[in-house]
This record gives C-alpha cells, sequence and structure tokens, in this order.
C-alpha cells in the first residue's frame, strides 16, 4: 500500500524529469559506416509529395502514443541532398532498429518550403523552416515539440558523421 502510494507520487515527477531531458538518454547504436559515400545508393527518396500530411502525421501520433515511443516527423524533400543523407543513414539496420525501437516516424514533404508548414506551424514553428531535413521530436501524449530551437540541426546533416548523426537522435530517447 505504502509502495503504491510511493509510486502515484513519483510517476509524474520521474515523467517530467523525462521529458526534460534529465533522465538518461538510449545509448546510440555503433553505426557500421564511417562515411556517406558508404551508404547504398541510389539513396531513398521518402518524401510521399501526394500524402495527406496530416491525417499521416495524426496517424503516427497515434501509434507513438499506443507504443510509448517518441513521435519524429521528418520535414524535408526528395530534392534535398541533405533529406537523402539522413534517410539513408535512418535505413542502415543498426540505425533503423534504434529508430524503431525509439521513435514512430513519419515523414512529410514540405515542397521548395511552399507545402505542408501546418505540420510545423501546430508546434509553435510558424517562421520559415531553417533548413531541411528539419526534425520535430514530439510527446505524443501531451502533443509537445521535445526538440525547440534544435529542429534544423540535422539540415547540413552531409558535413556531420554518420555516428553523429545517431547520436543526436539518441538523445532525445530515455
Amino acid at each position: 500500500m505504502v509502495r503504491d502510494r510511493m509510486r502515484r507520487l513519483l510517476a509524474p515527477i520521474i515523467g517530467l524529469l523525462a521529458l526534460a531531458g534529465i533522465a538518461s538518454a538510449a545509448p546510440a547504436p555503433r553505426v557500421s559506416i564511417t562515411s556517406y559515400a558508404q551508404l547504398a545508393t541510389p539513396l531513398p527518396h521518402p518524401y510521399d509529395e501526394t500524402a495527406n500530411a496530416d491525417a499521416a502525421v495524426a496517424r503516427a501520433r497515434a501509434r507513438a502514443r499506443a507504443h510509448h515511443k517518441l513521435l519524429l516527423i521528418d520535414l524535408g524533400g526528395n530534392w534535398c541532398g541533405d533529406c537523402l543523407v539522413l534517410a539513408g543513414t535512418m535505413a542502415l539496420p543498426e540505425v533503423r532498429a534504434f529508430v524503431q525501437a525509439h521513435y514512430e516516424v513519419v515523414t512529410v514533404d514540405v515542397g521548395r518550403f511552399d507545402r505542408n508548414l501546418q505540420i510545423p506551424a501546430h508546434y509553435g514553428i510558424t517562421q520559415r523552416l531553417e533548413g531541411v531535413p528539419a526534425l520535430l521530436i514530439v510527446d505524443p501524449v501531451h502533443d509537445r515539440l521535445l526538440d525547440g530551437g534544435h529542429v534544423a540541426a540535422l539540415a547540413d546533416a552531409r558535413h556531420m558523421d554518420p555516428q553523429s548523426l545517431a547520436d543526436w537522435l539518441a538523445q532525445w530517447t530515455s
């Protein structure tokens, strides 16, 4: 009885600490390549220009909530080299397994910064995106952006090494 009461009292505090990033992140996967030149080609083109972005995000958010994962909204376009590097890196078996364990991923085509901008606006990003890929890491329970101020951190992905990209993805997990 005392144990149950303590659990009920501590659960919200532990949840807040995890959301604030105070809890330790899951270790990043060890990436098998050291250069993007080692990625399989052709690189994936993950952005569907015809998809209903609102419906896709809603479905992914529901899956994330149901499976107790974070929601990762990948905003980009198939014309963008950094977006393709991100997609190719996320397709590596070790990175894919890590992402699947911690995130529900949905890709949203933003055209040339002129399509589906209601998605970032929903999370308070109403100015022009700083670059793509722009990754929105979202708490699916409270529908709250967790990586505010960092959404364009991978917009220069091709100048990062693959391990740094995996490390960036891992920092939001707990």
